[in-house]
């Protein structure tokens, strides 16, 4: 078994309001694409320092976050980002690492589209069950 990567684009969420309010041009709202760790053992997304930056992320919020060695750090939470892999799109905050660390994907991301991770094929993809849009519980 082999790690599992994948590409997502990420834009700051408010610049994407802004430029459905006519108020920006799409070349103003700032967007990166980065290859990502998939990590199921993580909760949330991490990004490093300097790609919340160059998103323009705001500082709302602080966690303490357990590492995987059992050490426990606080980090900033920022947001708000717009995020999509491969043709699903989701909006949340995240937790800002320090500059140039691994980005991760957890948990909540791959719950909320409904992907599954295949650690022998190492891929990332849709539910069979719901290959078009994610499909949800509320039970």
């Amino acid at each position: 078994m082999g790690e599992v990567r994948t590409k997502i684009l990420l834009e700051n969420d408010h610049d994407v309001y802004l430029l459905k309010e006519g108020k920006i041009k799409k070349k103003d709202v700032r967007s990166i694409e980065i290859d990502a760790l998939v990590d199921t053992g993580a909760v949330m997304i991490l990004l490093p320092q300097d790609v919340c930056e160059k998103l323009g992320l705001e500082k709302i919020d602080k966690a303490i976050v357990s590492l995987a060695n059992e050490e426990k750090i606080e980090l900033d939470v920022v947001g708000t980002v717009s995020l999509m892999i491969g043709t699903r799109k989701m909006k949340t905050d995240c937790l800002m690492g320090p500059p140039q660390c691994e980005p991760l994907i957890g948990q909540l991301v791959l719950e909320r589209l409904d992907l599954i991770v295949d650690p022998l094929k190492r891929t990332l993809s849709p539910r069979p069950e719901s290959p078009y849009l994610p499909s949800l519980k509320l039970k």
